[in-house]
């Protein structure tokens, strides 16, 4: 019994750092937002319209590398223990974003954004280090903490980027760097080793395969291939936030970086509050269909004020920022009724091609809304229009709603699987 004594608040002790690890990564994420309009034009001597070219390839790169060693990082951490992936991550971090912060030339970027993207895929590791150390009947709760770290990381990212962009475009990245380090540091001497050395396996390079997962759906129901398309639509489309929204702001209004990142936390705020409290409200209430529906009106509804404001209407942003809000509930009604259309026995299986279907979406949709704007933004353009990638969002968005639509309707209908809950109630 005296051996188990300190368990409780070794666990504590880990559970802090885990969440300070995703924390740290969406704060380096939500940090650079802000100013990176401002790196690459300082480094490349490009306009905006090109400059937004080079973010979306950079994002490009680095939802690639999360999306080939996601697998290999998560294999490594049943191989050698998640304590040395887990502070490698950190090390790794602290040195994408010290690079980033004395980048000489667009080549230091990408080169930081590939290591930054190989070290964010230790989410997985993270996921599973909180499952070691909790009991069963904790999991779920601990697992929450994830989440709340990814939304305050979007709060403080951007809020903290716009308020250091004031005082020099690069001051952000180097705030990143050293708190990836202090963590680092804190981990190195408080953080156990959560997997005993009789639970883990070979290193199989087979089973560290990006594509295993995507392969899964094939075993899966037509109806869950119609929501899984749906879904990867629908990430299609909301990716155009982080990629374009800082040099929309700069190019349609002449925000500074201070306007940029409270306007960015205030978006993080609006999602705090619907996935945090209204999902629970509402979704109950009406139903995993109308739950979908509402999101994508929401967001299709606030891509009009992007492409409509004019230059002196900058102020229809913060109007659009909570009309769009509600589009938080398109991808967990989705979630919910994917894993009501299959067994118990491949709920993980499903899971994993969801976070697969994500980091392809991650893949396409940069290069692509920034590409729309460089089109609608460079001289001698044929017309001239800031908020076009956020209006091809929108149509792709309500895309995303018929695809939804089509797949809902076969799981009404169908007698292989049990029928939605909404569609249950109206039925009896």
């Amino acid at each position: 019994m005296n051996e188990s004594a300190p368990q409780p608040a070794a666990g504590r002790s880990s559970l802090v750092f885990v969440f300070l690890v995703v924390l740290i990564d969406m704060l380096g994420f939500g940090i650079i937002m802000p100013v990176l309009p401002k790196l690459i034009t300082s480094i490349t001597g490009d306009t905006i319209s090109d400059a937004a070219v080079y973010a979306g390839w950079l994002a490009f790169a680095y939802a690639a590398m999360q999306f080939v060693f996601g697998p290999v990082i998560g294999n490594l951490s049943d191989r050698f223990g998640r304590r040395p992936v887990l502070l490698g991550a950190l090390g790794g971090y602290a040195i994408a974003y010290l690079l980033m912060g004395f980048a000489a030339s667009i080549i230091w970027l990408f080169a930081a954004r590939i290591i930054a993207g190989i070290m964010g895929a230790s989410f997985s590791t993270a996921y599973a280090y909180i499952a070691d150390i909790s009991p069963p009947e904790k999991r779920a709760q601990n697992f929450g903490l994830i989440g709340a770290a990814f939304g305050l990381g979007f709060i403080i990212g951007p809020a903290l980027g716009g308020l250091l962009g004031e005082y020099g475009a690069r001051l952000p990245f180097f705030a990143a760097s050293a708190l990836a380090a202090l963590n680092l540091l804190f981990g190195y001497f408080l953080l156990k080793e959560s997997l005993p050395a009789e639970k883990r396996r070979p290193f199989k390079l087979a089973r560290a395969n990006a594509l295993v997962a995507l392969k899964g759906l094939s075993g899966q129901n037509r109806i869950v291939l119609w929501y899984a398309s749906a879904l990867t639509i629908w990430m299609t489309a909301h990716v155009v936030y982080p990629i374009i929204f800082a040099f929309y702001a700069i190019e349609a209004f002449g925000w500074s970086e201070w306007t940029v990142g409270m306007a960015l936390a205030c978006v993080g705020v609006g999602a705090a509050i619907v996935q945090g409290l209204l999902i629970r409200v509402l979704i109950p209430r009406i139903g995993e269909r109308n739950a979908v529906i509402l999101g994508a009106i929401s967001m299709a509804a606030s891509s009009i004020f992007y492409v409509v404001a004019g230059p002196e209407q900058g102020w229809l942003i913060f109007i659009a920022i909570p009309v769009g809000s509600l589009q938080g509930l398109f991808q967990p009604s989705i979630n919910g009724l994917m894993s009501n259309a299959v067994s118990d026995e491949t709920q993980g299986e499903l899971q994993g091609a969801v976070a697969s279907l994500q980091s392809t979406a991650s893949v396409i949709g940069p290069p692509l809304f920034a590409g729309v704007f460089a089109a609608f933004t460079v001289a001698g353009s044929l017309y001239y229009l800031p908020g076009a990638p956020f209006g091809l969002a929108g149509i792709v968005s309500l895309v995303a709603l018929g695809v939804f639509l089509r797949g809902y309707a076969m799981h009404c209908s169908s007698d292989e699987v049990e029928p939605p809950v909404d569609a249950r109630s109206i039925t009896s």
